[in-house]
């Protein structure tokens, strides 16, 4: 195609008017910035929320299934799904801990398969017992934050007492009952909930201090995949009794990713206005390219050019700019990411945080939609210079150039 071939002789060729080269160079280069800004952004908030989302996932079941009535009759819908791994028992309360002199209000999970528990948030661990002993009678598992606040560190014995023994103990103005537990582990984990509001332990410790016998409060459920959890919970909606709630592990934390997606969207469309800039600057830089070819299009036209011919070129000579831009961008935002991941350059304390880098993961969906709305607007700003190419006297032209 001609065309291609005079757009590319354009577009990096000499020109009468020095700045328009420039103009040309730097619209790339915005582009080419605000390509590689988008990519190492989006991977880096993609990073911290795979970071985050395996973090709970560590603490949290992909599905919670709450208050069932008829206990048989999920276990056998449960049992016969072939997307779900396991799933066990599960009761909840508020309690109060206390070493004597310090109270602290959190609530007390007990679950069945502590064993699984405990090897699910093995890595977030930074003191414990060993693992076989932290199975046998009542032991708790506790944040950092709380167990500085009760001043206690593995291995001491803390008192542990239910709401409805101090609603108990009010009424008759006695000693509330309490249960002492051994801190077998200590957690650390960037969630505030879990961190300093939320204790740990085996679902028969867990009912006894709750006073709640052989009842239970719902069934965690764990998948062989977690992306599953949506398509699982509607499915389980239909064959389960309606008054049973089904939450998955995103609707436990709604809101904190409700929080980052916005964060997400924030940035993307800041950043975008970098790309924006530098498609001004390619709009400019051709409307002024065809100020320069007046003569050239004359004679194109004079010689039987075809009206479209004209409108390709210049269309072709922006969006040129645009996917040389745009790969340059995409090629430098992956390489930099890259290197984060393979040798991390950018590191953080581990004294201070739980990682040791800038998390990073590269979404090649995030990839494709960057390359597509870089294409776009350069398209869409080589419109304009286009058509106003086609408005040109010929005859003016030639007389006067």
């Amino acid at each position: 195609m001609f065309e291609l071939f005079i757009a590319k002789r354009y577009l990096t060729g000499r020109h009468k008017f020095g700045f328009i080269r420039i103009l040309s160079l730097l619209s790339i280069g915005g582009i080419t910035v605000g390509v590689a800004a988008l990519v190492i952004v989006l991977s880096i908030f993609n990073g911290f929320r795979s970071l985050v989302s395996n973090s709970l996932l560590n603490f949290d079941p992909h599905i919670q299934i709450s208050m069932p009535e008829s206990k048989e009759d999920i276990n056998s819908v449960l049992q016969s799904n072939e997307s779900i791994s396991s799933f066990s028992d599960y009761v909840e309360g508020k309690v109060v801990l206390t070493n004597g002199r310090n109270f602290e209000v959190v609530s007390l999970r007990g679950t069945q398969n502590f064993r699984d528990k405990i090897e699910r948030i093995k890595r977030h661990f930074i003191s414990r017992i060993e693992p076989q002993k932290i199975l046998k009678g009542n032991k708790i598992l506790l944040g950092l934050p709380l167990a500085l606040k009760l001043g206690l560190r593995v291995g001491d014995t803390l008192k542990v007492i239910s709401a409805k023994d101090l609603e108990k103990s009010a009424v008759t103005l006695s000693l509330p009952q309490s249960h002492e537990f051994v801190l077998a582990g200590i957690f650390e984990i960037n969630n505030k909930k879990l961190a300093y509001s939320t204790g740990f332990t085996n679902l028969e410790s867990a009912q006894k201090t709750l006073g709640l016998r052989n009842k239970i409060n719902g069934i965690e459920v764990y998948l062989n995949s977690f992306d599953d959890a949506e398509k699982i919970k509607n499915k389980l909606k239909n064959e389960l009794n309606g008054d049973v709630k089904i939450f998955t592990w995103y609707d436990l934390h709604k809101d904190l990713y409700s929080v980052m997606q916005l964060e997400t969207w924030a940035a993307y469309l800041l950043l975008s206005l970098i790309i924006l800039v530098a498609v001004f600057n390619i709009l400019t830089s051709l409307t002024m390219s065809v100020i320069e070819k007046r003569k050239d299009i004359a004679i194109l036209r004079a010689i039987g050019g075809l009206r479209k011919s004209i409108l390709r070129i210049f269309m072709f000579e922006g969006f040129l700019a645009g996917v040389i831009g745009t790969i340059l961008g995409l090629a430098l935002g992956l390489i930099i990411c890259w290197v984060q991941i393979e040798f991390k350059i950018y590191s953080l304390d581990p004294r201070k945080y739980i990682i040791d880098a800038l998390p990073v993961l590269i979404n090649s969906t995030d990839i494709i939609l960057i390359g597509i709305m870089s294409f776009a607007l350069t398209f869409l700003a080589a419109i304009y210079p286009a058509k106003q190419a086609l408005k040109l006297n010929i005859i003016d032209s030639l007389k006067w150039e």
